[in-house]
């Protein structure tokens, strides 16, 4: 399955000419190619698909997707192959290490976690 998730842009650089950039899952962070959107910023929520950036979202809109997609049970799985390649798995971020949760009690850019 190939979904377009959303997830807030941490990082923007220029790799040969090519707008690149990090994107949070709720603690993954996965190399997105930013280039099909010329006017993103940072902490802007994006929808990435096969590992490019497709479209923004809203904060509110984004955050109600992860915890949907998290309760259909395909974040997870999704998340371990999405991105350029398609055969490397996600980067797990030092600040939420473990299983990918999703819990709407915590601010943005920080949700998901190890599970207690």
């Amino acid at each position: 399955m190939c979904l377009g998730i959303p997830g807030r842009v941490t990082e923007i650089r220029d790799e040969a000419g090519l707008a690149m950039g990090k994107v949070d899952f709720g603690g993954v962070r996965k190399d997105a190619c930013l280039a099909y959107l010329p006017d993103v910023q940072l902490g802007d929520y994006v929808i990435v698909h096969v590992g490019f950036a497709i479209s923004k979202v809203d904060e509110a809109e984004a955050l109600k997707t992860l915890q949907i997609l998290d309760e259909m049970g395909v974040m997870e799985p999704e998340l371990m192959t999405m991105g350029p390649g398609m055969d490397g798995l996600a980067v797990v971020s030092d600040d939420a290490p473990g299983a990918l949760t999703f819990n709407p009690a915590l601010p943005p850019a920080t949700f998901g976690g190890p599970t207690a």
